[in-house]
């Protein structure tokens, strides 16, 4: 259960800041890492990879969810975000979205005012909840 689990919020940020060393923004100058704890105690990271068509630049949120899946899949329980100086960063919509989608409710995220649940950060989420109603599942 992601509550009873004790998380190591100086490693996942460690990995989440070089992650963001590694970040590719020529663009915008901002470099972001993010790590994840997954609920087999892997940690998956990612970095922002920007493109000269600023629309298609992908957030680090999405390489992090990519290695994810890639690497087997699993939940997410926590997450760290950083930007170029190591400070907790709020995920943009887009991306708290896909938190929600991989870690649910009950996910932990380190943000700029401290630990909180992705029920915090993002109440009344759409999620397959909604899709299943809606199909009949």
């Amino acid at each position: 259960m992601p509550g009873d689990r004790v998380i190591d919020w100086d490693a996942l940020t460690d990995t989440a800041i070089e992650a963001m060393r590694t970040a590719y923004a020529p663009y915008s100058h901002f470099p972001v890492g993010v790590a994840g704890l997954v609920d087999d105690g892997r940690v998956v990271s990612g970095c922002n990879v920007e493109n000269a068509a600023y629309g298609v630049t992908l957030c680090a949120e999405c390489g992090m969810v990519s290695e994810l899946v890639r690497s087997g899949g699993g939940r997410l329980v926590a997450v760290s975000c950083v930007n170029a100086q190591g400070e907790a960063l709020m995920p943009c919509g887009r991306c708290r979205q896909l938190l929600w989608e991989h870690g649910g409710p009950e996910c932990q995220l380190r943000t700029p005012e401290g630990v909180w649940t992705m029920q915090q950060v993002l109440p009344q989420a759409f999620g397959t909840a909604d899709l299943e109603h809606v199909a009949g599942d």
